[in-house]
C-alpha cells in the first residue's frame, strides 16, 4: 500500500487547462471545477477537483488522470472502491497533514 511519501506533486492539469476545468454533468450541462490538488502515485496521475460554485451538499471529487493516444489529458472516474478510498485518504493527508506533535 502506498504512503503519502510515495506521492509526487504535479501540475499537469493546471499546465494544460489553467486553474479551472469545465466538465459536463449527467444532463450534459457544463460545470466549472477548480483544480484543488494533483499528484502522481506509481506513475498514475490523480486530481482533486471542486465545483467553482459549490452547493451545500457538494464535496470535492477525485479523478484518475490519464493521457490519451493523442497526448490529451483525460479525467476518469475511479470505479474501484479500494483505489478510491486509498487515493481519497492520501488527498486528505495532503490537505490536512497530521500534527506529529500530538
Amino acid at each position: 500500500m502506498y504512503q503519502l511519501t510515495d506521492t509526487e506533486p504535479t501540475r499537469q492539469l493546471r499546465e494544460a487547462y489553467g486553474d479551472d476545468i469545465i466538465l459536463y454533468d449527467a444532463r450534459e450541462e457544463s460545470v466549472v471545477y477548480r483544480i484543488v490538488s494533483e499528484f502522481l502515485l506509481g506513475g498514475q496521475g490523480y486530481a482533486m477537483l471542486e465545483k467553482a460554485k459549490p452547493g451545500k451538499e457538494d464535496e470535492p471529487e477525485i479523478f484518475r488522470v490519464s493521457r490519451k493516444s493523442d497526448g490529451e489529458l483525460e479525467l476518469e472516474t475511479i470505479e474501484d472502491d479500494d483505489e478510491w478510498d486509498h487515493i481519497a485518504e492520501l488527498f486528505d493527508e495532503l490537505t490536512f497533514p497530521a500534527d506529529e506533535s500530538l
